[in-house]
Order: structure tokens, then C-alpha cells, then sequence
């Protein structure tokens, strides 16, 4: 290698390896695809390596790419550090944030306090990641996210979010078709709406392992948005956190504070992204929101 690499080829290097494909890349960074193509052929070059794998369904970094991916890191962390001293940076919130969230979670919780946030910055813009899984943060998919377990290896910034509890819900139309329910061994007669037991995006998500029993299970699915609205036209019982009902009458609660599954919410960074104003500003965003709204994660036990 005759020459250093240019920090420009290394952002469209980092970018294409969080987006995945040209597409992606050349919207976050609002320029033509063939330009990140471009860049990219010309690093390799230079580096005298491959550093992505191209196939149909995207890129994906090679051996070399995931060697390089730690450095080019350090050098945007930074380029950032610097820019935020020399101009003044640190007062205004401008850049792109990628956060992935648990689907329904993201559309009804999310989303509507993310709308206040960037109306406040102007130069801020979040592309939300509405999963029926947890964000891949090792492959850098999304700069933060709302997750049942935290990484295990790696520089990561965690903070527990909310504890939450999945009670259990059924439609008025099926509770009056079916057998009435007083206590917990008459769950056993009903049928359920759950996940799909082999699709299961953390162990966390059975939760209808600690019903005692091995539930009836009449339609499974990864969507927890889909499983709410079987359950509202009174396919069977579900068990759901408070912020996923719809506030309807469409499904009410059963046996109350008898029974209920609790997890937890964790909120995570790679530690070299955290530092990025743009990011703790959505993190702090989020640790406001569940702070302040415990009743969409645990509902006030009656007396």
C-alpha cells in the first residue's frame, strides 16, 4: 500500500458495513449509489484486500473487513470529538441515529415520542428499526437498541430501561364463548395466541413457560402486533405487556394481578458510539420515557 486511505473512503466503508447494501449506504450518506460502490472498489485497491462479500442479498464484511471495522471506528469516534470541539457541535444535535426496537414496542411507544424530539433538532434524523427480533449491534445494524439481553462480549454501554410484565388478555367475544375463568387451573381449557416456539428472538420470549402447564396453542407467530389483533377477534388468550393492548375494549385483562410473566428491557450502546452526542440524546430520550410512564410497562396493583 503506496498510500494511507482517505477518512471519506473509511465512512462509506463504515456505513456500508451497518446498511449492508449500495442503497442504504448512498441514502445515509446522500450520494449515488455508484459513488459508494466506487469508493469501496478504490479502499479495496488501496488496502490490497476484500473487504466486503457481495451477493444478491447485500454485503457483508469479510475476514479483512471485520479487521478493519475497529479502526475505522476509533477514527470516527474522533473525527467526531474533534468536530464537536472546534465548532461548537456540542449545543446542536445534527446527524443520523439508527435504533432498533422491538416492533410493537417502536410503533406505539417510540415513534410517537421520537416526532417532539426532532422537531426540537432540526439537523437530527433516526431511522427506526422495527424488528420482530432484537438489533444485531456487533454487525453495527442499528448505533443503539432496546433489547431482553444485553451483549455478552464486547464494549458495550448498558442501562436496564424497565421491568415489564406480560399479564394475561382476553377478547369480551371469546370470554363469552368459553368456559369462565376463577383461577389458574382453568386457563388450562383455553386456547392461546403465542410466538413461534422455533423463531424465538430471546429465551426471555416463553413467556408462557411459568403458566404450569403446556398451553394450547392456536396460532403462533413472531409479529407481537399480529398476536394482539388474533387475540381482539377472540381467537384466545394471550399474554402481553400493557403498552402492546390496544386501548380499545378489544381485549381485557384476566385474573388480574393472579398471574403475570416479568421481564426486563435493556438499553445498549457500543461504547464508542454512545459517546456521540446524536446518540445519547436518543438514549436519554428513551430512559426519560420509561421513567416517566411506568404504567405502559407494570399496571398499579388494585386493593
Amino acid at each position: 500500500m503506496n498510500t494511507l486511505p482517505e477518512w471519506t473512503d473509511l465512512r462509506y466503508f463504515l456505513e456500508l458495513a451497518r446498511s449492508g447494501t449500495l442503497s442504504g449506504t448512498s441514502r445515509r450518506l446522500a450520494v449515488e449509489h455508484t459513488t459508494v460502490a466506487r469508493r469501496i472498489d478504490r479502499l479495496e485497491e488501496q488496502l490490497g484486500a476484500t473487504l466486503f462479500d457481495r451477493s444478491r442479498e447485500g454485503y457483508q464484511l469479510t475476514e479483512m473487513g471485520l479487521a478493519l471495522l475497529p479502526h475505522a471506528e476509533a477514527m470516527e469516534s474522533a473525527v467526531t470529538a474533534a468536530q464537536d470541539e472546534l465548532t461548537g457541535a456540542q449545543i446542536s444535535v445534527r446527524g443520523i441515529v439508527r435504533l432498533g426496537v422491538p416492533e410493537i414496542f417502536g410503533s406505539r411507544i417510540v415513534a410517537p415520542a421520537l416526532v417532539e424530539l426532532l422537531q426540537a433538532h432540526p439537523d437530527l434524523s433516526v431511522d427506526l428499526l422495527l424488528l420482530p427480533r432484537f438489533a444485531n449491534l456487533a454487525n453495527r445494524e442499528a448505533d443503539l437498541g432496546v433489547m431482553l439481553d444485553p451483549p455478552s462480549t464486547g464494549r458495550y454501554m448498558v442501562t436496564r430501561l424497565a421491568s415489564f410484565r406480560m399479564y394475561i388478555y382476553g377478547a369480551p367475544s371469546y370470554l363469552a364463548k368459553h368456559p369462565p375463568i376463577k383461577v389458574h387451573a382453568d386457563l388450562m381449557q383455553h386456547d392461546f395466541v403465542d410466538y413461534v416456539q422455533d423463531r424465538l428472538a430471546s429465551s426471555g420470549l416463553n413467556y408462557m413457560g411459568e403458566l404450569g402447564f403446556t398451553p394450547h396453542r392456536r396460532m403462533c407467530c413472531t409479529s407481537l402486533a399480529a398476536q394482539c389483533e388474533a387475540a381482539a377477534l377472540g381467537l384466545g388468550l394471550i399474554l402481553a405487556p400493557p403498552y402492546a393492548v390496544p386501548n380499545d375494549g378489544r381485549l381485557v385483562r384476566v385474573l388480574e394481578n393472579h398471574f403475570y410473566a416479568e421481564r426486563s428491557f435493556c438499553l445498549v450502546a457500543p461504547t464508542d458510539l454512545y459517546r456521540l452526542q446524536r446518540v445519547r440524546v436518543v438514549w436519554n430520550l428513551l430512559r426519560d420515557l420509561a421513567e416517566k410512564n411506568p404504567a405502559l410497562f407494570i399496571i398499579p396493583e388494585s386493593r
